[in-house]
């Protein structure tokens, strides 16, 4: 067989990534070479990459496509792996949270790619009795959402948008631009590329540059009418992205738990990192928890009166955990002292997550 026939039916058994993105690419045609390699090498064109101990990994690993689907109720939350390629920063928090590494995330950032998670170690970002306690929540495998868990993630990055957007607002009602600013900056400079595929799929009116005007009128230290005008367009921006999605299905408490669960589950990490010594060290991490859960609580009343008909005693103990957690942000601005230490919010967190998903369970049987 001509090795442009084994090049072509390597690249046609690849998945295609998700994301144009440039180190994906590379992955990708590491992947190729190392399919004709294994072919020359086998001269069987069937020849599995990962039964070749010639391979490469980072071949090996970018080939692979791990699929969550969601007929069950449980949504792509369910797993927690965090892809250290391509998490945005919210999502590698809960690996900085997990370990008590002060900028872990921005550190995992910074030494990206990665060919497998073990390379954490290698690079030097953690040491390996930390990976150990990491290495189930990483990979490097790319994660695709489909049918109601791709649903879910999507709203879910989206709520993130608007509890960072909530708390700018905050911040700027408090003539705080400068602690605004980066809160305008994540949604655009973050978690928009995340979830820019699906935006072009659910054809969804572009709102990148608007969001990207509101922050630089916010950096200029603008204080007219138009900061007002560019914060209420940026959010009808993440309003018509939302509105994209069936509306019928926004409005089933099982699915708006999942996206809450999500939400709380980021902010829990965020707060995590936030909070160190007995102390607020990281007051954007603070900031961002309490948007998060501002938004949460917004969606949980959307559903609370079919909750309260259909989950009585569910809807009691989330309605009640909700309000507890939410004493600990009583502004945007952060206290000298934490309300509440990181444990205590973990465990109101998890009290919220398991009964969620008893009333995500009991739907899905």
């Amino acid at each position: 067989m001509k090795i442009y026939d084994m090049l072509s039916n390597s690249i046609a058994s690849l998945t295609t990534p998700p994301k144009a993105k440039m180190i994906k690419l590379r992955y990708v045609c590491l992947a190729v070479a190392a399919c004709a390699i294994v072919s020359l090498s086998s001269c069987s064109q069937g020849t599995p990459i990962a039964d070749n101990p010639s391979a490469t990994t980072a071949a090996n690993s970018a080939a692979q496509t791990t699929n969550i689907s969601s007929n069950n109720g449980h949504g792509g939350h369910g797993s927690k792996l965090i892809n250290i390629n391509s998490a945005i920063l919210s999502e590698l928090d809960k690996l900085e949270a997990k370990l008590g590494v002060p900028a872990l995330s921005n550190k995992i950032q910074a030494n990206k790619p990665y060919a497998s998670p073990e390379e954490l170690v290698s690079k030097k970002v953690i040491t390996q009795d930390q990976f150990a306690q990491i290495k189930d929540m990483v990979t490097v495998q790319e994660v695709v959402f489909t049918g109601e868990a791709k649903d879910v993630d999507y709203m879910t990055k989206l709520g993130l948008m608007k509890g960072h957007l909530y708390v700018a607002k905050e911040l700027l009602e408090q003539n705080q631009p400068k602690q605004a600013e980066p809160h305008i900056g994540h949604p655009v400079e973050e978690i928009y590329v995340d979830v820019e595929e699906q935006l072009n799929e659910r054809k969804v009116k572009e709102f990148k540059s608007t969001l990207g005007s509101f922050q630089d009128l916010v950096k200029s230290n603008a204080k007219d009418a138009k900061v007002k005008t560019d914060y209420t367009a940026s959010m009808q921006g993440v309003d018509g992205a939302i509105a994209a999605l069936n509306a019928e299905e926004r409005s089933k408490p099982t699915f708006v738990l999942q996206v809450i669960n999500g939400l709380l589950d980021t902010a829990n990490s965020e707060y995590g990192a936030a909070v160190a010594g007995g102390k607020i060290s990281a007051i954007i991490e603070y900031q961002d928890s309490r948007g998060f859960v501002t938004y949460a609580n917004e969606l949980y009343k959307e559903v609370s009166s079919q909750m309260a008909k259909d989950h009585p005693s569910a809807h009691k103990s989330i309605q009640s955990n909700l309000a507890e957690l939410t004493k600990n942000w009583p502004t945007a601005l952060a206290p000298a002292k934490p309300i509440k230490t990181n444990d205590e919010v973990t465990k109101l967190i998890k009290t919220i997550e398991q009964d969620s998903q008893k009333v995500v369970g009991k739907s899905a049987s």
